[in-house]
């Protein structure tokens, strides 16, 4: 997934906005919050996907090739992709969705009322 792609998709996602920071990463954010990013954290030169997962996909995916617990992130339970050969696309998509949904549970109600994603 390029990062133009990675961009596209979370901009699909209801409520988020998108910064640039950390030495032009893109930081995806729920509520304030941070789902997911695109890096070049790390060693190499090729572009990293990290984001939030539960506690049970860190330690699936953890034991994966070409998947690490995130620079920074790993106590929280994130997880980075330090390889294009590290998952599809559609299933980058899927715990991207799955991210930005336990993100966004962690807001009050009130905020998720605020932006629109209450009932969701």
């Amino acid at each position: 997934m390029t990062r133009t792609e990675f961009d596209r998709y979370c901009g699909s996602l209801p409520a988020v906005a998108n910064v640039i920071q950390w030495g032009n990463a893109s930081v995806w954010k729920v509520g304030g919050k941070i789902f997911a990013i695109c890096s070049h954290w790390g060693e190499g030169e090729e572009q990293k996907i990290s984001f939030k997962c539960s506690d049970l996909s860190f330690s699936i995916l953890c034991e994966q090739d070409h998947i690490i617990p995130a620079p920074y992130l790993a106590r929280a339970k994130w997880v980075q992709l330090v390889s294009e050969a590290a998952m599809s696309d559609d299933d980058i998509q899927a715990y991207i969705t799955e991210a930005h949904t336990i993100i966004k549970a962690k807001l009050t109600r009130a905020k998720r009322r605020e932006l629109g994603i209450d009932g969701d």
